[in-house]
């Protein structure tokens, strides 16, 4: 039987290269994103492009609705859609920390709930959760996006302990630093929101820091190392809880685990140059 995947956030990057190979897999493949436009590539590969906005319930339900309707079942879906808010915790604005919730977590969330019905009625259906190693260990400037990852974290293991019995598995990818425009998205958001403020200075050094290394592919691996982690957690007949892939992902969060609080804050102060 055609297994049926549903994939968010699938209009670029990871999410757009996990589609493609999920149908060389075999798989029929849903891209689900806001920009349906950009998600075309993969109805050109045999696969269906649907409307997606995560921070609106409705929209939400309309989409799982409509691969339910067209294939009657649900085996994989990525939680892939995300982004990254940059600047000081006091500097950026409630609404804006809000929203970014309402994308990486409630939305999550919300899509997740949907599609649960369906698999429990088939005893059977794997969540892939597309976390970071930013819900391991937390840097400054990110507070608000470590803050969602860290639920993320939370959310899929409480989620993997409630549905195993159901014969439903949940997977935790977890990127490092990856060649995608996010490094520079959130290098622009720490600047706009800490310009003229008291944490302009260490700002700027930590959104030059990330848009250097970002933008430098030596330093950074390819969209295509998430997206085979990604596959694998998918097709493997007993995938791991997580994943950790990407560069420096393992060593930033043994890092994390071998200091203390005090060293690691050390660590990090020499890394981004702070005074």
């Amino acid at each position: 039987m055609e297994k049926v995947a549903l994939v968010t956030g699938a209009s670029s990057g990871i999410g757009l290269d996990t589609a493609f190979k999920l149908l060389e897999k075999g798989f029929k493949v849903y891209g689900a994103a806001r920009h349906t436009d950009q998600i075309k590539p993969i109805e050109a590969k045999g696969g269906k492009a649907l409307y997606l906005d995560l921070t609106d319930s409705a929209s939400i339900q309309n989409c799982v609705k409509a691969v339910i309707e067209a294939e009657g079942r649900l085996d994989v879906l990525v939680n892939n859609a995300g982004y990254g808010l940059g600047g000081a915790i006091e500097n950026i604005p409630v609404e804006d920390a809000k929203k970014q919730f309402e994308v990486n977590v409630f939305g999550l969330a919300e899509i997740t709930r949907a599609v649960l019905p369906v698999m429990r009625a088939q005893r059977s259906g794997r969540i892939i959760n597309i976390s970071s190693v930013a819900g391991r260990f937390s840097s400054p400037f990110l507070g608000w996006y470590h803050a969602t990852k860290y639920s993320v974290e939370a959310l899929s293991d409480a989620l993997r302990l409630e549905v195993k019995s159901f014969g439903i598995d949940v997977v935790v990818i977890e990127p490092g630093m990856i060649k995608t425009p996010w490094g520079k998205i959130a290098a622009d958001h720490m600047r706009k929101f800490s310009e003229d403020s008291a944490y302009s200075d260490n700002a700027k050094k930590v959104a030059d820091f990330y848009e250097k290394n970002y933008s430098e592919s030596g330093h950074i691996s390819s969209p295509a190392v998430i997206s085979n982690a990604i596959v694998k957690a998918c097709t493997k007949r007993r995938p791991k809880a997580r994943y950790l892939a990407g560069k420096n992902a393992k060593a930033m969060v043994f890092l994390k685990k071998l200091l203390n609080d005090r060293l690691y804050d050390k660590a990090v102060q020499v890394i981004f140059r702070f005074k």
